[in-house]
């Protein structure tokens, strides 16, 4: 073998240690392997998210159960309210009628009384008799108001009051002070303190200014 030869042999053999692998020849896959602990752990992670998931699923189930119980429960009051309501109502309207025939009824006397005295009249019974008939009537119609809390206001002699009495005409009088009832055309009625009808009054002018 010449030297050049050699040299060529000795230069490709000292190549062969540098060659890359094939492209025909596969990679082979590579294996890690986990420590024991390691795979544990895994598994107990898993574990504590399905335990999560079923505590979940089990609130909502006791939510929903609860909250159709809650819905139920105010159902069964609005109902029980709305009975309650229309009970009262029917309550208020017979204590209402009961009012009203409770005062017919004490009117039923003073209307046989009125009627003796006008057959009294018609046969020409004394007109004194029929007078004593007539204050007799109007000594129970007074009666019947008293019991519902009725109340005659009669101003005579009283300082004008605008909340209770209505001023129909003034009389100049130099001896009364001013602003006095004089005269009362029509009486006042209260009931329970309230004016239900004021009295028609004349009012004083041109006297003393009251102290």
């Amino acid at each position: 073998m010449t030297a050049t030869t050699r040299q060529h042999h000795d230069e490709d053999g000292a190549r062969k240690p540098g060659r890359r692998p094939s492209a025909s020849k596969k990679a082979e896959p590579e294996t890690v392997e986990l420590h024991p602990d390691e795979g544990a752990a895994g598994g107990a992670a898993y574990g504590d998210e399905q335990l999560v998931e079923g505590d979940l699923a089990a609130e909502l189930e006791l939510a929903q159960r609860q909250a159709g119980e809650h819905l139920e429960l105010a159902r069964r009051v609005q109902a029980e309210f709305e009975n309650f309501r229309k009970r009262m109502q029917r309550e208020q309207a017979d204590a209402i009628a009961r009012a009203g025939q409770r005062v017919i009824e004490e009117l039923l006397p003073v209307l046989d009384n009125l009627e003796r005295a006008i057959d009294h009249t018609t046969a020409g019974g004394d007109v004194a008799d029929l007078l004593k008939g007539v204050e007799l009537v109007r000594s129970q119609v007074l009666d019947v108001f008293a019991k519902e809390g009725v109340e005659v206001d009669d101003p005579f002699g009283r300082a004008f009051d605008p909340g209770k009495e209505q001023a129909v005409g003034q009389r100049e009088d130099a001896e009364v002070p001013e602003g006095t009832v004089v005269d009362v055309y029509q009486k006042g009625y209260l009931m329970h303190g309230k004016v239900i009808r004021p009295a028609m009054v004349v009012v004083s002018a041109g006297g003393p200014h009251r102290p």
